[in-house]
């Protein structure tokens, strides 16, 4: 199944290097992430509201 994605970001804390992730909202309400140097070719992870809020949550307060 296709899903739409739309609206890809980058962090404005991203370095030129090509190191970098961008987030993006599927046409069914996931956020999905891709990585900057594979220019939209690679895999996507895709993640529900939740599971999305859960990650940064625990990258914020260091608890991966």
């Amino acid at each position: 199944m296709n899903t739409h994605h739309s609206g890809w970001r980058k962090s404005t804390h991203s370095a030129p290097d090509g190191h970098c992730v961008e987030a993006g909202r599927t046409s069914d309400g996931k956020v999905s992430v891709r990585d900057t140097k594979l220019q939209g070719n690679g895999p996507i992870l895709k993640f529900s509201k939740e599971e999305w809020r859960n990650l940064l949550d625990n990258i914020r307060t260091d608890s991966l």
